[in-house]
């Protein structure tokens, strides 16, 4: 979830739980709604590690800053920070709850997206997740803006506050619901076309609740589809230079009416499924095996002196847009394989960027 959104939610759990009257040793309000504000978004902090590896980024991104284990040490040393900016005029406790609060806050709204959160770092690196809500969602943001502004309109109660996170609950409610219903409309089709031990996965989608991505694993094959809960008839045809915004909404379709594509995890050509298969499995890919959730072959590039095994993650496929985080290994006059990052740059062309191996 975007940091902005995170960062609201602590300020509007602050506010909720905000005494009427605040003690002379407690935090007055307006105070205790920004170090909820600041403290939800101490977390994605991490981002620094963008800039040193973007490989180690992703693989450690949601991993100690947002550990329910790691959580007591950051809501001390915050408390503490918190207490040196305000010139010591309140004590390290009366930040302390407010901070753990905030932090808590972060951790419940990245765990209930796809991206997955490392809860128990970093003695584990297993991902905690219950997809239910898009990394940038814009009614969720409004529910927690309209219960803040409501907050401040109605400053001596905090009775707008619990109401914008009641309904915010009920709202995350819905998106569960309706990720129930996607899930088994991908289960539908996996029992018709007969699939034995068939791993069926819903992804929420971009500008609305009902949106879903569908993901049926069967074998090394991915069964992907789009669906619209909210639909009942199929999207008008589109010509191809329509708006982005406009393709995007059209290709999600009715449950009854859905479309489904085939996608080999390791590409369809036996030669290069091969090589695509010994590249996933090399010591050296190790971290990006860690990080892909639906790992598929992206291409395959052999020329005369280098050979470039690329994949992408297809839980970040999305019409009409190039899916990020795509890497790959490559292979020079029979050298041991590198890993790179395959990106474009400002000016549309591709760029290999070398990444450092662990180890």
């Amino acid at each position: 979830m975007d940091t902005l959104t995170h960062a609201l939610s602590g300020a509007l759990a602050a506010r909720a739980t905000a005494p009427d009257r605040p003690r002379p040793e407690q935090l007055p309000r307006r105070l205790r709604l920004w170090v909820g504000f600041w403290a939800a978004a101490f977390p994605d902090s991490d981002f620094i590690l963008r800039f040193v590896d973007p490989l180690l980024y992703l693989t450690t991104h949601r991993g100690i800053t947002h550990s329910v284990i790691m959580l007591p040490l950051w809501a001390a040393v915050l408390a503490f920070a918190f207490m040196w900016i305000t010139h010591k005029r309140y004590s390290w406790r009366a930040f302390v709850g407010v901070v753990a609060l905030g932090i808590g806050a972060h951790i419940l709204g990245d765990v209930i997206t796809a991206f997955g959160t490392m809860i128990f770092a970093p003695f584990s690196d297993w991902r905690a997740q219950l997809p239910t809500t898009f990394i940038i969602d814009p009614y969720f943001t409004a529910i927690l803006v309209a219960g803040l502004v409501a907050s401040a309109v109605w400053k001596d109660t905090r009775r707008p506050a619990v109401i914008g996170l009641a309904v915010l609950a009920g709202y995350i409610g819905l998106q569960g619901v309706l990720h129930s219903r996607a899930v088994m409309a991908g289960e539908g089709y996996a029992a018709r076309q007969g699939f034995d031990n068939a791993v069926v996965s819903a992804l929420p989608q971009p500008f609305s609740p009902f949106h879903w991505m569908l993901v049926v694993e069967h074998g090394n094959e991915y069964h992907l589809s789009y669906v619209s809960l909210a639909r009942r008839d199929l999207p008008e045809p589109l010509p191809a230079d329509a708006w982005w915004l406009k393709r995007v909404y059209a290709s999600y379709f009715p449950a009854d009416k859905l479309a489904w594509f085939q996608v080999p995890r390791f590409g369809e050509k036996p030669m290069e499924a091969a090589l695509a298969e010994k590249v996933w499995h090399a010591e050296s890919f190790a971290r990006y095996r860690r990080f892909a959730l639906f790992p598929a072959v992206y291409r395959v590039d052999e020329g005369p002196d280098r050979t470039c095994v690329w994949f992408n993650d297809l839980r970040f496929a999305l019409v009409g847009r190039d899916m990020p985080f795509r890497y790959g290994a490559c292979q020079t006059a029979g050298a041991a394989w590198k890993v790179y990052r395959l990106h474009n740059g400002a000016d549309g062309r591709e760029i290999l960027d070398a990444i450092r191996v662990e180890g």
